[in-house]
């Protein structure tokens, strides 16, 4: 139950004026009483938070809501999700940061931030009239958790039973999806017609009619040992039913809805400029996705320029390895060079990414002197989603007993091009999104609503970051994988171009991937993919470079400005410790880290 934190305050005041016969507190007592009132606030935050999105209580390890599945499309739940952000941002005004810590005046920092960037996404339809996509949406994650491998529990009876529940809200969300987008096609939000064509397929696998093969029944192929028969024999029937009844008839409606008057209504534009308010809805993405104030101008020649310059390291390369030809000829010779694809079994590449971890961890011991205690698993990409899916990093749970999983999508062992698999490996797995996360999520010093928080412009800085620390950790001796690193760079450098491009500065969809053919080594099927990843999620592509930036930036003057007090390992725990935040707190953390130092 919420306590009111004015009746709190009155209360402490009392006690303090019985105990020293003053009506005034003395500056310790008034410092516990923030405190107390601030970590109240923040506690009730995180938890009223985890009702509204049950799903993150499940892939952090809470297993109270694994049952539960709001409408997320309702009106009602818009409305309650309106009044969560404006009841603590109004709660959070009001605490005076001059009682508050260094630690606390972030812990307020980022919840005010939290509040009026979500409160400002309210103001726009988009998530309710683009509720399904090729790539981002809860229809894929669904699938995850339904695979039976995923965050979803299926070890006791009580878990199989929470699933059937929560797939009754899932599917309630299927139907209004339909109802939505049909909403949102009278109103001229409707997606491309290249996504629609991407989706349609995927919802095609989920009303397979022989149950036994519908993904949604896989967990009933795994049962825990210690089941009974009994128990076996009515879950299978209710797991049947689940499929046949539910599951396929509304993906079926949905699907037969997206081929059908969905598609003939799809868009022949590709910005979200195209639709109504696109112009102020990129200018929220770019501020939600980079944490910056940064303009689509700005970003797109910072773009130009960092294409130029790693442009200019990948011509070194090329002359290192002796090839003759121009770039863009370097470029097909490596997507196509077939010692670059050694292996014919997906095993082989898993194997090779835990080749690698062995491979830099005597060099980790020296940059890293925090690491976490979560485990970390490398798998490959479930097939109903892998041909539109990129390579990804799922956090553990946050008592660390579920390890952070890093997926690769392996379409075709035989085709896989190892050449950027080092550097991938930094990015996703370790040092990158596997260490931000995990020691986020371990370090008791952080209220646990900042625990489950990701910023983009942060951690996918962090973990473009953390593939420049390749040769430091004894990488990239091969100068293909080095070049890897480069085409990861350039990866992202391309990325502020062509999505600035396509959704503030007209590009059409073939303009964005022929730039990409140009300036990057890129298959053309990935680059198609991605390409598309950036119609559906406008902004979210700029954050890596934006971010890797900023913390190259605070490197560089920490070593310039701290000399040899300098220490790497002690400049990645002050950017690690504080958790996943805007760039503009951590940019002042670490100025105050470099001033104190002094």
């Amino acid at each position: 139950m919420f306590k009111n934190s004015t009746l709190v305050l009155m209360l402490l005041l009392a006690l303090s004026a019985c105990k020293n016969e003053s009506k005034e507190k003395n500056p310790e007592e008034k410092q516990t009483n923030v405190d107390t009132d601030l970590n109240h606030m923040l506690n009730n935050y995180y938890e009223e938070g985890l009702k509204l999105n049950p799903l993150n209580a499940t892939f952090s390890g809470d297993a109270r809501y694994n049952d539960s599945f709001p409408n997320f499309l309702s009106d009602e739940y818009t409305s309650e999700l309106k009044n969560y952000y404006t009841k603590y941002k109004d709660e959070a005004s009001k605490i005076d940061d001059s009682d508050l810590s260094e630690t606390e005046k972030m812990s307020k920092a980022i919840l005010l931030w939290e509040c009026n960037i979500n409160l400002e996404a309210l103001s726009f339809k988009n998530s309710q009239y683009f509720p399904i996509d090729q790539m981002w949406s809860v229809n894929l994650l669904m699938g995850q958790l339904a695979s039976g491998s995923s965050a979803q529990p299926f070890k006791t009876v009580e878990d199989y039973s929470n699933w059937l529940k929560r797939v009754d809200g899932f599917v309630l969300w299927l139907n209004s999806a339909e109802s939505r987008m049909r909403e949102g096609m009278a109103a001229g939000y409707v997606l491309p017609k290249s996504l629609i064509v991407k989706v349609i397929p995927q919802l095609k696998a989920m009303t397979e009619t022989n149950v036994e093969q519908n993904l949604y029944y896989s967990p009933i192929k795994n049962f825990p040992e210690n089941f009974s028969e009994e128990d076996k024999k009515q879950i299978g029937e209710d797991y049947f039913k689940m499929v046949s009844e539910k599951i396929v008839p509304a993906y079926k409606s949905l699907h037969d809805f997206m081929a059908g008057d969905y598609l003939k209504a799809g868009r022949t534009t590709t910005g979200i400029a195209d639709t109504p308010n696109g112009e102020a809805f990129y200018k929220h993405q770019i501020k939600l996705y980079t944490t910056t104030e940064m303009t689509a101008d700005e970003i797109h020649q910072l773009g130009l320029n960092e294409v130029a310059r790693i442009s200019s390291e990948m011509e070194k390369v090329k002359e290192q390895i002796g090839f003759k030809g121009n770039l863009k000829a370097f470029f097909n010779h490596v997507r196509t060079n077939k010692e670059m694809m050694p292996f014919n079994e997906p095993q082989q590449i898993i194997d090779n990414f835990y080749a690698i971890h062995e491979k830099m961890k005597p060099q980790l011991e020296i940059l890293f002197d925090n690491k976490p205690k979560t485990e970390f698993e490398v798998k490959q990409t479930e097939k109903f989603r892998e041909n539109s899916a990129s390579a990804e990093y799922n956090p553990g749970s946050l008592d660390g007993t579920r390890p952070g999983i890093f997926y690769v999508p392996i379409p075709n062992a035989s085709e896989y091009n190892i050449y950027s698999d080092e550097s991938l490996f930094l990015h996703e797995a370790i040092p990158g999104h596997h260490y931000q996360i995990s020691l986020t999520q371990e370090n008791d010093a952080l209220p646990m609503f900042r625990k489950t928080l990701f910023y983009s412009g942060y951690g996918e800085g962090w973990a473009l970051y953390s593939e420049s620390l390749g040769k430091e950790l004894g990488l990239f001796t091969d100068p293909y994988q080095y070049f890897g690193m480069l085409g990861a760079e350039m990866h992202r450098a391309v990325r502020l171009v062509v999505d600035t491009g396509m959704h503030s500065k007209g590009w059409t969809r073939e303009q964005a991937i022929q730039y990409c053919l140009e300036n990057e080594a890129e298959s053309e099927a990935g680059i198609i993919s991605e390409i598309e990843r950036y119609m559906a999620n406008p902004g979210q592509a700029l954050a890596y470079k934006i971010g890797q930036l900023k913390i190259l930036e605070l490197r560089a003057k920490a070593e310039k400005e701290m000399g040899n007090k300098f220490q790497i390992a002690e400049f990645h725990n002050q950017v690690l410790e504080t958790g996943c935040v805007p760039l503009a707190l951590l940019e002042n953390k670490i100025n105050n880290w470099i001033a104190n130092s002094k």
